[in-house]
C-alpha cells in the first residue's frame, strides 16, 4: 500500500490493490474551470485505483520551464506529500523531461503526469493482445525520451500507479534495446491491420454498413451497444473500461442489417501516442459509415466533450462523416431538464436517450436508418409463386410487408427493402418506386 496526500477525503476503495494518490493540479489547460478540471482528474485518479489525499492548484502565469509550478510552491508540496507519507505526485499537466527530473529529486516520492495516468489505466484495461500491444507501443514512445528522469523506477515493474509495466517482461532502460522493441511492435501492429482490413473486405463483399459508437470517456457508449445489441460488453462508470473494439450485428426499422461497433472513449489531451498506438482500433470509426456521438445530457461540461471528442475524429480524417448526437442519460434529468432537452432535440436533429432505461431508442433507430446511404431501402412490386418458398421466406426475414394478394398460385406482394435483396429477386419484381 501507498500513502499519498489531499485536502479532500479519501474515496472509497473498491480495488484490492488501490492506493492513496497525492494529486497536484497545475494550471488548467483547456476550457473546463477549475472544479470541473479537479473533477475529472479524480475520475482518473479513481480509475487507475488510487485515493486522493490531499489537492493544491497552482495558478501562474507562465509555466516554470524547470519545474513547471516554481520553487516555492516544490517546496509546498513537498511537506505537504512528507506530512501525509504520500507515495505519489499527480499532476494533471505534461511533464517535460527535464521538469520530470527535477520533481522528481525534489520530492520525497514518484511523480507522474497526467499521459502517465492515462497511459497506467489503459494497461489496466487491455486485455487482449492487441489492446496490450497498443498499449505497450505508447508506453515506450512516451517513455524512451524520458528516461535519464526516471532513475531507479525504470529498472523494476512493481505495484501501483504508473509502475504497471508496459510488457511482460523487464523495462531495459538502454534506449537502443527500447527503440528495437518499437520498431517490434510498430511491425506487429500493422499485422494486426492487415488482419482487420482482411476482415473489413469480407464485411464489404456483403453490402453490411457499420455504424460505430464514439464519445468521451464514461458517455455511456458501452451501456448503449448492450442495450441495442444484447451483448455482454463490460458497463462500469470507470474511465476506458473499453478498449478493444466490439462489433455486433443489429436489424434496423426498416429491415435491413448494420453492424454497430464500440470504441474506446475519448478525454481532452488525449495524449497523441495513444491516438497513434490505437490507430488499428480506431479504423472501425474511419470505415464506418455513419457516427453515433454519444454524449452525457447530465454533464455540466458537455459542449466542452463534444469539442474534444471533434478534435480526435479530426486527427482521424473522420470529422466529415454523417453523425448523429445521441445525448444519453436522460433519465438522471429532472422534469424540467427533460423538457427542455426534448425541445433542443426537435429544433437541433439531436436524438435523446437512456441506455440504462431503453427510452429512446427507437427514435435513435429510426435515425440511423435515415442517414445510412448505402444499400438504400426501395419500395417495390413483386409477384412471386408460392412454390418459390425460399424467396418468400427472404422477404419475411428481410423485408417490411406492406400488401399481400393471392392470385391462384401467385402472390402479389408491394414491400420495402434493401436494395441488394431486392437485386436478387429482380425475376419476380413488376414495379419500383
Amino acid at each position: 500500500m501507498e500513502r499519498a496526500d489531499l485536502l479532500t477525503e479519501p474515496g472509497p476503495q473498491t480495488d484490492s490493490d488501490a492506493i492513496p494518490a497525492a494529486t497536484v493540479l497545475a494550471r488548467p489547460s483547456t476550457e473546463l474551470n477549475t472544479e470541473e478540471s479537479l473533477a475529472e482528474f479524480r475520475e482518473l485518479v479513481a480509475s487507475a485505483g488510487g485515493v486522493v489525499s490531499a489537492e493544491l492548484v497552482q495558478r501562474r502565469a507562465h509555466a516554470d520551464p524547470a519545474t513547471l509550478i516554481g520553487a516555492g510552491k516544490v517546496e509546498e508540496i513537498a511537506g505537504v506529500a512528507a506530512s501525509v507519507e504520500a507515495d505519489l505526485v499527480l499532476f494533471d499537466h505534461d511533464l517535460t523531461p527535464t521538469q520530470l527530473r527535477n520533481l522528481e529529486a525534489a520530492l520525497p516520492c514518484r511523480v507522474l503526469d497526467r499521459t502517465q495516468l492515462i497511459l497506467d489505466i489503459f494497461a489496466r484495461h487491455a486485455r487482449t493482445r492487441e489492446g496490450q500491444l497498443q498499449v505497450e507501443l505508447a508506453q515506450l514512445e512516451y517513455m524512451l525520451p524520458r528516461l535519464t528522469g526516471k532513475g531507479k523506477a525504470m529498472s523494476q515493474l512493481g505495484g501501483g500507479i504508473g509502475t504497471r509495466g508496459p510488457g511482460e517482461t523487464r523495462l531495459e532502460t538502454d534506449r537502443r534495446q527500447i527503440q528495437h522493441r518499437i520498431d517490434q511492435l510498430k511491425l506487429d501492429l500493422e499485422s494486426v491491420r492487415r488482419v482487420r482490413k482482411q476482415q473489413r473486405q469480407r464485411r464489404e463483399s456483403t453490402p453490411v454498413p457499420t455504424v460505430a459508437l464514439v464519445g468521451y470517456t464514461n458517455a455511456g457508449k458501452s451501456t448503449l451497444f448492450n442495450r441495442l445489441t444484447g451483448a455482454q460488453v463490460l458497463q462500469s462508470a470507470k474511465m476506458f473500461a473499453t478498449l478493444d473494439p466490439k462489433l455486433r450485428a443489429i436489424e434496423l426499422p426498416s429491415r435491413r442489417k448494420i453492424l454497430l461497433s464500440d470504441t474506446v472513449g475519448f478525454l481532452r489531451n488525449l495524449p497523441h501516442t495513444l491516438v497513434t498506438s490505437f490507430r488499428a482500433t480506431l479504423e472501425e470509426v474511419a470505415q464506418a459509415e455513419v457516427l453515433l456521438h454519444v454524449r452525457d445530457a447530465n454533464s455540466t461540461y458537455g459542449e466542452e466533450q463534444k469539442t474534444q471528442v471533434e478534435k480526435v475524429l479530426g486527427e482521424l480524417d473522420s470529422l466529415a462523416k454523417p453523425r448523429i448526437e445521441v445525448l444519453n442519460k436522460i433519465d438522471l434529468l429532472d422534469a424540467q431538464q427533460r423538457l427542455g432537452l426534448k425541445e433542443r432535440c426537435a429544433a437541433s436533429g439531436e436524438v435523446a436517450v437512456s441506455a440504462r432505461t431503453g427510452e429512446g431508442l427507437e427514435a435513435l433507430l429510426a435515425a440511423i436508418d435515415k442517414q445510412l446511404h448505402s444499400d438504400p431501402v426501395i419500395e417495390a412490386e413483386l409477384r412471386i409463386p408460392q412454390q418459390e418458398g425460399a424467396a418468400l421466406a427472404a422477404i419475411e426475414a428481410g423485408m417490411i410487408v406492406h400488401t399481400r394478394e393471392y392470385e391462384g398460385n401467385m402472390v402479389r406482394l408491394t414491400v420495402s427493402g434493401p436494395a441488394s435483396l431486392l437485386g436478387r429477386l429482380r425475376q419476380f419484381r413488376l414495379r419500383e418506386e
